[in-house]
């Protein structure tokens, strides 16, 4: 068996899912808005089966170099139950962040967009909040649950979520703060305004917490059903 990959590929790992992942949501929402003739609709269904899609190739692109996590809720999941160096985590976060930005501003290029934008979408309130911090939750949860007990189909379940979540949740189902960031500087169909930014925030990282806890009770590290991965 191959040497793990080392940090330094493991964060460009990071910053290529990313960037990637960001033009997605970013490129497909305004592709979507430009052929729907005005149907919010549709431009929300091909929003989300294009995100959903391409972030099922990309994990299984990049989960064997970094874990393809390309979220900080994620990287604080695994933080939190030791299974990622802090010192690493706290590179993968930055690394995330600055990436989808990134990510960003290649999409505007792409679609002849202002390089460099602040979004004008309000997207606040307790329901907005809540959607957040369950979305986050059932992203975090199923991924803890799947790397128990069943890793191979992490990337499939992941996607086909996402995109779900994009219709059953009141947000949109960001799920992601290094996504949420990244989408305030876009004024575009997946946009945030940058005051909206921090209670998103917050409410996916709670999600995230909680996850840990309830699903580190629902799966332990040795499954009793032996179904399960030590």
């Amino acid at each position: 068996m191959s040497n793990p990959p080392n940090l330094n590929r493991r964060l460009a790992a990071e910053a290529l899912g990313t960037a990637f992942l960001l033009m997605g949501v970013v490129g497909s929402g305004i592709m979507a808005v430009n052929l729907s003739g005005g149907n919010t609709g549709f431009a929300l269904l091909a929003n989300a089966v294009s995100t959903g899609t391409l972030l099922t190739v990309l994990i299984w692109v990049f989960g064997p170099l970094s874990g393809a996590h390309f979220n900080p809720a994620v990287t604080l999941a695994f933080a939190i139950r030791r299974e990622i160096d802090r010192r690493d985590a706290v590179f993968y976060v930055i690394t995330q962040a600055g990436a989808g930005i990134i990510g960003v501003w290649l999409a505007h290029v792409m679609f002849a967009h202002r390089l460099f934008e602040v979004s004008e979408t309000v997207r606040t309130g307790i329901g907005q909040f809540v959607a957040e911090g369950i979305a986050t939750f059932g992203l975090v949860g199923l991924i803890l649950a799947l790397v128990r007990l069943a890793p191979s189909r992490i990337a499939a379940a992941v996607g086909l979520y996402i995109t779900s979540a994009y219709w059953f949740t009141a947000s949109t189902s960001f799920a992601n703060p290094a996504v949420t960031i990244a989408r305030s500087l876009t004024n575009s169909f997946a946009g945030i305004s940058p005051p909206d930014v921090l209670g998103f925030i917050i409410s996916q990282l709670t999600g995230a917490v909680l996850a840990v806890f309830v699903f580190g009770w629902l799966v332990p590290p040795t499954d009793q059903s032996g179904t399960g991965t030590t």
